[in-house]
């Protein structure tokens, strides 16, 4: 793997002002772009899915936990799907694995939950071995998956949906999956930091094509003011 370029400390100092400046922009983008999200128009849940948990039987709104909404991620554990019948899916056990303490979610009124067609037996044995505490529901014999897209005869795939309740109603409010699930995993974050980033074939990494610019008038700032 090629290395990026070594320069003097006051070149890489110039580049990196200038990188900052880029990040700031990005970061303000990712900003407006979770504002125009949380205005994104929301469609009632009409069905009243039942669902299998720990505690029985399951209403749509026991996966909120008395809150006022629920992250949904719909994890692909179901026949057809890799390591079935004993494990999930090896991409949502890696995002799973990167899911950290939930009191930070649940002290905002919000929860995590994972959903998977896999009958609860499974689930709870793949659960207690690898050793996680996020709950977890059962799908199976409902339209639940199906209905939000993850479920169809093309096979199983993933997803995440961010569902929000008003009394006893329940809206859809969000939904993304492939790389839009990103998010969630903090593994692709540190990564992206470093040099050689992700390992992957598709990704632009390491060899820069481009020569260290300095931003123009006064939008260079220092990286403490940052």
């Amino acid at each position: 793997m090629n290395l990026p370029q070594i320069v003097s400390a006051a070149e890489w100092e110039a580049a990196h002002e200038a990188l900052l400046v880029e990040e700031k922009q990005a970061i303000r983008a990712r900003d407006a772009l979770a504002a125009e999200r949380r205005r994104l128009p929301m469609v009632w849940v009409e069905k009243d899915y039942r669902l299998q948990g720990p505690n029985g039987q399951a209403r749509l709104v026991d996966l909120f936990d008395r809150r006022r909404q629920p992250i949904v991620y719909q994890f692909m554990f179901a026949p057809g799907v890799g390591g079935w019948p004993d494990a999930g899916c090896d991409g949502c056990s890696l995002l799973v694995d990167n899911v950290g303490h939930l009191a930070r979610l649940r002290a905002r009124d919000t929860s995590f939950v994972l959903v998977s067609r896999a009958p609860l037996g499974n689930i709870q044995h793949h659960r207690e071995r690898i050793g996680w505490t996020i709950p977890w529901f059962s799908s199976a014999g409902s339209d639940f998956n199906v209905d939000l897209g993850l479920t169809s005869d093309a096979g199983e795939t993933f997803g995440l949906s961010v569902l929000l309740r008003d009394g006893e109603d329940v809206f859809r409010a969000y939904f993304t999956n492939r790389r839009g699930t990103e998010a969630l995993g903090s593994t692709w974050t540190f990564l992206d930091l470093t040099p050689l980033g992700r390992q992957e074939l598709w990704e632009d990494s390491p060899r820069a094509t481009r020569k260290p610019r300095q931003a123009s008038g006064g939008a260079a700032t220092t990286a403490a003011e940052r």
